[in-house]
């Protein structure tokens, strides 16, 4: 005997119906914070239930974390397309690219405002540069290739160090004295090539490197993002 039930649902209208989710939370969070903004709230702005969004994720904050995992990914699809050749250009792009996008510039600068509890504990590495073993199996063969220095060494902590500084840079300073988004990603671009680079010319492997490289954390993120949206499709 034939057990009848309810069909199971088109998979692809779940995962449309996870990204309309997500992005009502985030228009709501961008506009009230992530700790004024309730599950019903969402559910509200999304046109579902309120349950529906349970079905997809168990708490407000792995809601959350798909929704900086999803910005994660454009924003690593984005800085591919821009084609970047060197691991300067890489986090120049990097800054541009995640200044663009409100929630990433949110968490780059830590902004309580918009993230609440989640920068009070912590929590925002969902988006943070979040390198890995594979940045450093990519500088190892940069400096294979000669085109970064082997010395100092520490460079996650270099990195790291000028792209959260000049990000933050600006909450310090007057209003008047602030500059725009892309002349601080260029500033990174430049304090990188000069903390790290040992002045020769780039080379096609190089270019090379830093696409594995890109595409590597790409595909990274994109798992990441599936795991979230209990989805095969990666991403839209």
């Amino acid at each position: 005997m034939v057990k009848v039930g309810r069909p199971p649902q088109d998979p692809a209208r779940q995962l449309e119906r996870a990204h309309r989710i997500l992005d009502a939370a985030a228009e709501l969070i961008l506009r009230w914070g992530y700790d004024k903004t309730t599950i019903d709230d969402v559910a509200k702005r999304a046109g579902v239930a309120k349950g529906t969004i349970y079905l997809h994720w168990k708490t407000r904050d792995e809601l959350f974390a798909a929704l900086l995992r999803r910005e994660r990914v454009r924003m690593l699809e984005d800085v591919r397309a821009s084609e970047p050749a060197t691991v300067s250009e890489l986090f120049g792009r990097f800054v541009s690219v995640a200044l663009r996008r409100p929630l990433l510039r949110a968490v780059l600068m830590g902004d309580s405002e918009v993230l609440g509890k989640i920068t009070r504990s912590k929590r925002q590495s969902t988006t943070a540069l979040e390198l890995g073993g594979a940045f450093d199996t990519y500088l190892k063969r940069l400096i294979e290739l000669g085109a970064v220095r082997a010395e100092p060494g520490d460079h996650t902590t270099v990195i790291s160090s000028i792209v959260y500084g000049f990000v933050a840079l600006p909450d310090m300073l007057p209003e008047e004295e602030r500059l725009p988004d892309e002349r601080i990603a260029e500033l990174v671009a430049d304090t990188v090539e000069r903390a790290m680079d040992t002045g020769r010319p780039p080379s096609a492997a190089v270019a090379r490197a830093t696409r594995d490289f890109i595409e590597a954390m790409v595909e990274v993120a994109r798992h990441k993002l599936a795991d979230s949206l209990g989805a095969e499709e990666r991403v839209t």
